[in-house]
């Protein structure tokens, strides 16, 4: 009896293929050709499930947006409970921001495929508006909603606007990433900038500014 084939494995095989590739080489450099070498399949294979490499590109897009999605949900998760049972918005804004910073490989990875996304969705207008693109604005909101609950608790300084320094602190957690990738600093030197910035946003209370 023929083995049956499970048709959403062997998608999921291909795409992360071309992740690997594009990790690899740069994604302005995969083809269907090196997707195929890099998952062991013939191209015609790869064509089978994608007729065309805008497909696949969009079918990797939206597996990586999943990916990190839960690998982020995770490990914030995992770096919020070593701050108690009920953590503070400073303990959770800290632990999202740190996960922009890569600190492994898989993390390289992503962050890497990530950026090379948003640059090719600059000139590609088929990767526009993609739920991809729509991410970093759903942080930007719950980042500037951690930041509005700070304020009602008295740990941040009620005159600060909590959504453009949300802004801020999603440009600067990006930047630090980057400068990551690029091996101008460690990622415990990159926390670090993280952290010093963090520590004026929430200052302890015998430093806060009157209200």
């Amino acid at each position: 009896m023929p083995k049956l084939v499970d048709h959403a494995e062997r998608r999921a095989q291909i795409i992360d293929a071309l992740l690997r590739a594009a990790a690899s080489t740069g994604l302005h450099a995969v083809t269907m050709r090196s997707v195929a070498v890099e998952a062991g399949v013939s191209v015609r294979l790869v064509q089978y499930y994608f007729d065309t490499k805008e497909q696949l590109l969009l079918a990797a897009m939206e597996r990586l947006t999943v990916r990190m999605g839960e690998r982020v949900r995770d490990r914030v998760r995992a770096r919020v409970r070593t701050a108690g049972a009920a953590p503070a918005p400073r303990d959770v804004v800290e632990a999202v921001l740190l996960e922009a910073v890569p600190t492994d490989e898989e993390g390289r990875t992503f962050h890497l495929v990530h950026t090379e996304y948003a640059v090719l969705s600059v000139t590609d207008p088929a990767l526009g508006g993609t739920p991809f693109l729509a991410a970093p604005d759903e942080m930007e909101e719950f980042l500037t909603g951690q930041l509005t609950a700070a304020q009602r608790a008295g740990d941040a300084d009620p005159r600060t606007d909590a959504r453009q320094e949300a802004a801020l602190l999603m440009a600067a957690s990006a930047g630090l990433g980057l400068s990551v990738l690029l091996g101008q600093r460690t990622p415990d030197a990159a926390a670090a900038v993280l952290r010093h910035h963090l520590a004026r946003l929430f200052p302890d209370a015998g430093e806060r500014a009157p209200a």
